[in-house]
């Protein structure tokens, strides 16, 4: 599957990129709103950076105890009920006179649970398409979310301004709710990929069988580090510049966008099997390091355009990540890859926010984008190591026996 026409000839596609498209429009004017509105109250950066991705850091503790149920849930089933819970929690989010510290429970729980609906999402995303088709689809998902967040952020901006942030909130709260409607009149009801009830030792045992092998734990370590550091530069946006907040992450999205579409449709085999991640991850990263500067406003939309094609490498370890998991645990991969990915964002966050406390945001920018950098080049070698993916995604047990098999395959590429 290597056509935009294939890929929505697939009837369940389309109300899968519908739900997901409004639960991303429902997060992104949310989290402006939330950042403005403790942002205002404040006048801190920290908290207003805590504000919007702070939530993240709670992914690590639904990783640890709930992503068993990625898998072990009907996917339908569980689509909706998160979409519900997230309108409900937005709506209390919106009510005046909550302290900062009933806000960040309330975001702590968004968290936890958001740490399973990734992996739901797209664990049916493998379901619902050929294995062959998950780059496609999972960048045209990808391309969504950053046309909806170019628009997201401009619309947050607006409507904060316009109905305040509470009423932004409000907004955000009925977006998830049309997620939830479009999942229930969409999407076919299907079992559990998985046998068992969801628990968290069963959480913790599979979390440690995805994570002990190396050649997975290197594309774990790739798809949470570089990028979470440059989401911390992103959580400063706006305490480094308060009236474009909202432009800086409109580009950001344009450059996600720029970069989804090429590395999804026209990046060549050769480079989609393991050269192409490292040198988009550098790309993340060295556009950030003129903010040390104090760019005027076109020179920094142009910075973190250019720097937000990178994140398109996300696609490539994506895929290789599909490689190497069974496929009866590909759902839990995957929210293990995002649980990981949200929660280091969300650690990066408040790392940059408190540097940007002591310093300045332009300083804790610069900080973080140089820290993406040595990580991804003290990576590189590693994944470069790794064998090609053959034909594809390789099939559900078939990655398990490869990876076990001392004598051929990837173990004995990690060997070298």
């Amino acid at each position: 599957m290597r056509t935009y026409q294939e890929l929505f000839r697939t009837t369940e596609f389309k109300p899968l990129l519908a739900s997901t498209a409004a639960h991303v429009a429902a997060q992104t004017v949310s989290r402006m709103a939330l950042g403005t509105l403790v942002y205002d109250a404040t006048g801190s950066p920290f908290l207003a950076a805590l504000s919007m991705f702070g939530p993240l850091l709670a992914q690590m503790i639904g990783a640890s105890v709930l992503l068993s149920a990625t898998d072990r849930l009907p996917p339908r089933a569980a689509t909706i009920g998160l979409a519900l819970f997230f309108a409900a929690a937005t709506t209390t989010l919106a009510l005046p006179g909550l302290s900062i510290g009933a806000i960040l429970a309330i975001l702590a729980v968004q968290g936890m649970l958001g740490s399973v609906g990734g992996g739901v999402r797209y664990g049916l995303l493998t379901e619902i398409l050929p294995a062959e088709g998950y780059l496609l689809g999972r960048s045209v998902l990808n391309m969504c979310a950053g046309s909806l967040q170019i628009c997201g952020y401009a619309a947050g901006a607006l409507l904060v301004n316009i109905l305040t942030p509470r009423g932004a909130l409000l907004t955000g709260a009925a977006l998830f709710a049309v997620a939830a409607a479009v999942a229930r009149i969409g999407l076919t009801r299907r079992p559990p990929r998985a046998q068992g009830r969801p628990s968290a030792r069963e959480t913790w045992r599979t979390n440690a069988h995805l994570w002990t092998d190396k050649p997975r734990r290197r594309v774990y370590l790739a798809l949470w580090v570089p990028n979470g550091l440059i989401v911390g530069c992103e959580s400063l946006f706006v305490s480094y510049a308060p009236r474009h907040a909202g432009l800086l992450f409109a580009f950001v999205a344009i450059g996600m966008l720029a970069g989804d579409t090429l590395t999804g449709r026209f990046l060549p085999n050769r480079w989609r099997d393991r050269s192409g991640a490292p040198p988009l991850l550098l790309l993340l990263a060295a556009p950030y390091l003129i903010f040390v500067l104090h760019p005027a406003l076109p020179i920094a939309l142009a910075a973190v355009t250019v720097a937000s094609i990178g994140f398109s490498a996300n696609l490539l370890l994506q895929e290789r990540l599909m490689s190497l998991a069974p496929s009866e645990l590909r759902g839990h991969a995957l929210g293990l890859h995002s649980s990981g990915m949200f929660t280091m964002q969300g650690i990066a966050a408040a790392v940059a926010g408190g540097i940007a406390q002591l310093t300045s945001p332009a300083t804790a920018m610069t900080v973080m984008a140089a820290a993406s950098a040595a990580i991804t080049l003290a990576l590189t070698p590693g994944l470069r190591r790794m064998g090609p993916v053959a034909g594809g995604v390789l099939a559900g047990a078939d990655a398990d026996r490869e990876l076990t098999d001392t004598g051929k395959g990837l173990r004995s590429t990690d060997t070298a």
